[in-house]
């Protein structure tokens, strides 16, 4: 790629000019960007144009594509409810692959290890690239200047801001649903491949040109309650099977056993208790990891003691967090996804277990989303430098191995707080510079290690609140020396001189590059 073809964004991170093709903003700076014109909209249809009786069933996923007239070029949307157990997304490219169709845009909300299948269909030209997370192989793949086209990575908010813009048009949306009707109502809550939500899929149902919607639990009209309605589908599909149950849903979503992970949990609530952020009516968030889970437990442990209840809490779900809801300790879960049995059940059953969808939660370009009234939120992350800039789609070795999914979302929540480990396996976290910037620091408040509390000097306020508490506060500097007098200073990754995939901010400008690793 030539200088011409490179410029350098408000974050100071060398990005291409276009993608694929299509030009490009460089990141503004955060708040920077105002967007203009309209919504994107899909053509109009008619009633005349489907089965007056509601059968919208088509012979298999093979006549779907051909009925949606599947051809090069085009941009497939999935989504990433089955997680490692999708069979889905699968079966579409080998569809696509018999019926010989090229240079195919795959355009997921996320992909998971059990997409290695789809290597041959990136190998041979079936899909030109990917749009969406390239986690485990495909990751390698991506890094290793393999794919045809530029990867690009976007948050799951997004992800829905980049179709309602108009900046991604999918062609034919492919929405696996636990149970479906042939009508094309649809929900994750019933049926062997049930998932939870399917809010991801939202607006690929409503702002694709086709959409088909495949199940292994067809069930007679009316499916209640639908989650996907109906009315945006063209073709429904009953599959022998869509999804495997044994990783859909996890079954290792523990908290951590780790002595290390479990003082991180501990110094990171201790702060929150130290800093007043957990009181009566807070809300907070924290993911499915086992530090993360720790960090709840921690968290109902204090609001035991003090009487405290929290307005709501943001999921996604799972059995700790529904066991808080089900104590009283929580008024609501705000759910985006679901990790467990747990969690499926409650939102079956519990009208204080919220569906949500990624435009509610996080769409940028929205009228507000209720990201910014989180209290706090516990993220991780795989570098931080000390800028408190953060990444977490590559590792040190500028392998990308990630996904974004909600977590530049989350950065707009009152308090971010990412509690990390000083090494991992004996490299720093803390660099001088991340490998790719994935969040700006300004919108990172507190990084917590095993070794010390580190507070971004912007928040003031929570400085003053934890001076003269017994927390174990440092800078990011000192954090920084201290590893690397155990660890070493790591070498930076050797990167060659050609771009991989892109990392977009929340408002769809280019904040960083991926670069091939040598």
């Amino acid at each position: 790629m030539s200088k011409e073809e490179i410029v350098v964004n408000a974050a100071g991170r060398k990005v291409p000019r276009a993608v694929n093709g299509k030009e490009q903003v460089p990141f503004q700076g955060v708040g920077k960007f105002i967007p203009e014109g309209r919504k994107h909209g899909p053509l109009i249809n008619s009633c005349n144009n489907f089965p007056s009786g509601g059968d919208k069933r088509a012979a298999s996923l093979k006549d779907a594509l051909r009925k949606c007239s599947l051809k090069d070029g085009m941009t497939i949307s999935t989504h990433h409810h089955f997680r490692d157990g999708d069979l889905l997304a699968n079966q579409v490219f080998d569809a696509a692959n018999e019926l010989k169709v090229k240079d195919l845009v795959w355009f997921p909300s996320a992909s998971f290890p059990c997409h290695q299948h789809l290597i041959p269909y990136l190998e041979d030209g079936t899909i030109h690239h990917i749009e969406g997370s390239m986690n485990g192989p495909l990751g390698r793949f991506t890094s290793e200047g393999k794919m045809k086209g530029l990867g690009v990575l976007r948050s799951h908010g997004g992800r829905y801001q980049s179709i309602q813009d108009g900046e991604v048009q999918i062609d034919i949306a492919v929405i696996g649903a636990g149970c479906a009707d042939p009508f094309g109502n649809a929900n994750g809550l019933e049926g062997p491949s049930a998932s939870g939500l399917l809010g991801f899929a939202l607006a690929d149902s409503q702002y694709a040109e086709k959409v088909i919607v495949a199940t292994d639990n067809m069930v007679e009209f009316p499916c209640v309650p639908w989650q996907i309605q109906g009315n945006y589908v063209d073709y429904t599909v009953e599959m022998e099977q869509i999804g495997d149950p044994e990783k859909i849903i996890s079954g290792t979503t523990q908290i951590t056993r780790s002595p290390d992970r479990l003082y991180l949990a501990d110094l990171t609530a201790r702060f929150c208790e130290v800093t007043g952020i957990i009181r009566d009516g807070f809300s907070f968030q924290s993911g499915a990891g086992g530090t993360s889970l720790a960090v709840g437990e921690y968290f109902r442990k204090i609001m035991l003691e003090k009487g405290i209840k929290a307005r709501f809490a943001r999921g996604g779900s799972n059995r700790y967090l529904v066991s808080m809801l089900e104590e009283g300790l929580v008024d609501y879960i705000l759910d985006g996804q679901t990790f467990d049995l747990e969690g499926i059940r409650s939102m079956r059953e519990n009208p204080h277990h919220v569906w949500t969808s990624p435009f509610t939660s996080y769409n940028y370009h929205g009228k507000g989303n209720f990201a910014g009234m989180v209290d706090v939120v516990i993220l991780g992350a795989t570098e931080i430098d000390t800028g408190f800039n953060a990444n977490v789609v590559t590792h040190s070795d500028g392998v990308l191995l990630h996904g974004l999914g909600g977590w530049q979302n989350c950065l707009f929540s009152k308090t971010v707080i990412l509690p990390v480990p000083l090494f991992r396996d004996r490299i720093p976290v803390i660099r001088d510079e991340v490998t790719t910037l994935c969040g700006p620091g300004e919108l990172i408040d507190v990084v917590v290690t095993e070794r010390g509390i580190a507070v971004n000097p912007l928040r003031k306020d929570l400085q003053e609140k934890v001076k003269g508490s017994d927390l174990p506060l440092r800078s990011l500097e000192e954090l920084k020396e201290e590893a690397e007098k155990i660890c070493g200073v790591p070498d930076r990754p050797e990167l060659a001189d050609n771009i991989v995939a892109v990392v977009k901010w929340v408002d769809g400008t280019l904040l960083d590059a991926v670069w091939q690793v040598k």
